[in-house]
Order: structure tokens, then sequence, then C-alpha cells
């Protein structure tokens, strides 16, 4: 069976940090793609008025994973979920050949808690947790950790995954990648331009 990891997020934008733990995480758990599920939305994240247009951040994200065994992915989109449980629920139902595991940041571990259904999400899929800079403290700390400490596998055997009984936890550690989406959009708040259609020029007379 085919082994995915999925990492779902906004990409707003998608930048090289996400590749580079993608890639990992491809090694490090004998992946044969990763693919990146773009949110059409983010409920945790819509307040923030930064959000850039589908389009623009699909298109950044075929742009960033170029070249390597990586998919990106409007599934979301096209299916009309709108959160993570229901899109694995779904997911699973179409491709049952495909075996998944989530991919997550520290910092989504962090929040966990917070998202719809998160108990079911640990009982449908494993769970990858990658260490991102300046949010260990927190994810350890969280409360969705202290549910799902008792799941934590080591991490030398992180291949072993399809075999784990769920829910199963496993905490990653790669070089840290400092680079985020929010800096990117702090460096060039209009970042998006680069991935919109220009607007039509007016006819001339």
């Amino acid at each position: 069976m085919t082994r995915i990891g999925i990492l779902g997020g906004s990409f707003n934008p998608a930048h090289g940090g996400h590749r580079a733990i993608s890639l990992a995480a491809l090694d490090a758990l004998g992946l044969d793609e990763v693919w990146w599920l773009v949110s059409p939305g983010n409920p945790l994240k819509e307040q923030s008025g930064d959000m850039a247009p589908f389009a623009a951040r699909f298109a950044s994200a075929v742009r960033v994973a170029r070249h390597a065994p990586i998919r990106v992915s409007a599934i979301e989109q096209r299916l009309g979920t709108r959160y993570t449980v229901d899109t694995l629920a779904k997911l699973r139902r179409l491709y049952p050949k495909k075996q998944f595991i989530w991919l997550m940041g520290s910092d989504n571990l962090a929040q966990f808690d917070q998202w719809k259904g998160w108990r079911r999400i640990a009982r449908e899929v494993p769970i990858a947790v990658i260490a991102r800079p300046g949010y260990e403290r927190a994810a350890l700390a969280a409360p969705a950790m202290g549910w799902l400490r008792r799941a934590v596998r080591p991490a030398y055997q992180a291949k072993n995954w399809t075999q784990w009984r769920l829910p199963a936890l496993v905490l990653l550690r790669f070089r840290p990648d400092p680079r985020s989406a929010t800096q990117l959009r702090a460096a060039d708040p209009a970042w998006q331009r680069h991935f919109l259609p220009a607007a039509p020029s007016p006819p001339s007379e």
C-alpha cells in the first residue's frame, strides 16, 4: 500500500520550510509521497484578515513543491470539507489502498485541542509532530498532549507507523528551519501579486 504523509494548512504563502520538513518526513517515515492539502479557509485563522485568495496560496504551494515527491491538492475545496476530521474521513473512503499519516508542526500540537474532533483525528490516523523552534514547550504542555502522552512512539520506530495501534504519535526532530509564513507576509505584505493573474489592460483608444 502507498504510504502518504498529509500536511494540511493555509500555505499563506507556501515556503521552503514546508518543503524542508516534508522531505525530511519522507525519509524519516519511509513515505512514498507527501500531500499538501491547501485549505480553502482555516477556522482558527480567519479572523486575522491577512488570508490570501485560495488561487494565490495554491500557486505558491505548486511552485515550492516542484521537482519533489510532493503533491499539492485542492481536495478540501472539491469535497467542500472545512475541518480536518471530515477531510480525513472522506480521504480514507476515497483511497482505501493508501495509508495516511498526519504531519503537523509542534505549533499545531499546541492548539490541537481547539480542532474539531481532534480525538477522532488521532483515532483515525497516526500523527507525526515536527519540532518547530519556539513551540516545543507549549506543545509538550498542551491539553491534547496530556491525552496523547501514552500514545507517543519512539522516533527510531518511525518507519513502522503503519503497524501502530491508534492513537499513535511520534515526535520528529530535524534541522531547525526558522522560515515562517508570518515572516514572509511581514516582509512582503503583497506577496500574492506574484501568483495572481495580472489585471487585464484597458483597451486602447
